[in-house]
This record gives C-alpha cells, sequence and structure tokens, in this order.
C-alpha cells in the first residue's frame, strides 16, 4: 500500500543542472576532495527521469574522474525510470539547461553532449556507461551499497517527521565515513536523529559531510 501511495504522489519535476549553484558546490569543493579516491559510488536517490544524473555524469567527465565513477540512480517510479535509461528529453529544454549548464561552471559547449532529433535530444552514450538505474523504495527498502556521496534532493519533504528519520537512518547507513550528502533547499539534517553525525559542508547548498 505504501508503494502504490508513493507512486502515485511522485513528484516527477527536474532538470539538467538544476539549482547551478549547488553544482557549482560539488564542482568546486566536492570534486577536488573525491579525485584522490581509487573509486567513487554515487546515490542518486529519487532521480526521476534522470536529468540530474546526466548532469552529474557531464560534470565529473569534465573534472576527469568519470571514469571511475559509478553512479546508481533510483526512483520508486518504473515509468520514469525507463525514461532516464533512454538518455533522451525534449528539445524545448536545452535553452534552459544550456543556461543551468553554464551557471554551474561548465567548460565546454553544452550541445556537444547531445544530438538533436526532430523535437528531442539523445544524449551521447558514454554518459551512460557508469550508470546504474534501478527501482528502490527509500522507505520499505534496504541499503544496497555504501556511497562516498548521496544526492536526495526534494524527497524528504514530502515525508512526515517519522518517514523522514527512517530515510535519515538508511542514507545514514549507506554514506561511507566523510561521505558527502547532498539535499533540496528546503531539507536539512538538523532536528533528525542524525543531526550531530554531519558537519555542513557548504550549509546554503544543504552539501553535508558525515564525520561518524
Amino acid at each position: 500500500m505504501i508503494a502504490k501511495l508513493l507512486s502515485d504522489f511522485s513528484i516527477n519535476v527536474t532538470e539538467m543542472f538544476r539549482d547551478p549553484s549547488f553544482f557549482k558546490s560539488i564542482r568546486t569543493k566536492v570534486v577536488p576532495l573525491l579525485k584522490d579516491f581509487p573509486s567513487i559510488k554515487i546515490w542518486h536517490v529519487g532521480c526521476s527521469s534522470g536529468e540530474e544524473v546526466y548532469s552529474m555524469a557531464i560534470l565529473l567527465h569534465e573534472e576527469g574522474i568519470y571514469d571511475k565513477t559509478r553512479i546508481y540512480a533510483t526512483d520508486i517510479n518504473k515509468n520514469v525510470l525507463d525514461k532516464a535509461k533512454q538518455g533522451t528529453f525534449p528539445l524545448e529544454g536545452m535553452k534552459l539547461y544550456t543556461k543551468n549548464y553554464i551557471e554551474a561552471g561548465g567548460k565546454q559547449a553544452f550541445s556537444e553532449y547531445y544530438k538533436a532529433i526532430d523535437d528531442k535530444v539523445c544524449f551521447h552514450p558514454f554518459l551512460q556507461k557508469n550508470m546504474v538505474f534501478a527501482q528502490h523504495n527509500v522507505v520499505s527498502d534496504h541499503s544496497f551499497n555504501e556511497f562516498d556521496m548521496i544526492i536526495c534532493r526534494n524527497v524528504l519533504i514530502y515525508f512526515n517527521k517519522n518517514l523522514q528519520n527512517d530515510v535519515h537512518q538508511l542514507i545514514y547507513e549507506s554514506l561511507s565515513t566523510s561521505g558527502f550528502l547532498g539535499l533540496g533547499k528546503r531539507e536539512g539534517v538538523k532536528f533528525t536523529r542524525y543531526e550531530d553525525c554531519y558537519r555542513e559542508f557548504d550549509g546554503p547548498e544543504r552539501l553535508y559531510r558525515k564525520i561518524k
């Protein structure tokens, strides 16, 4: 029943490089620390149709660490996951996405990452090579790996306090020591059971680092 409710209620609002300052913070503050890692595992929780997952792949590619990264992208909604796997998005969104990309610190022409076909664009397959898409329910399913960074933006705002604490437990158990957590603008770790387990890494961007 919970799974059906969450699937019906899932809000699939996303865009490439959404909140560009968040991605710029990842690029300028987090990536320099990840570069020393022999391998990197990232989990996008509630990835929707995948725009932000492809954004992360582009960012990591430009910073020279995508080859050693595996991005796990999950959502409860199978339909949006199927869209995400295709890497195909409406052409009409590219003007906004290009603007976001530039503001996020993009280093080349955004159009180099996709091919326009009629009213759609197809992102180049090399971006998908280190992506794993899977259906996952953060309320009822267990941790399935240990991650160096978890992105869970604008998911928790739809849950009550008890469910938020359950998801925070899952995130905490899934995040490596010194791992990074990215939340949405209206979310945070304050007033959760795990508040003392993190320190603010970039407060305005809701980026945290696990300390215990």
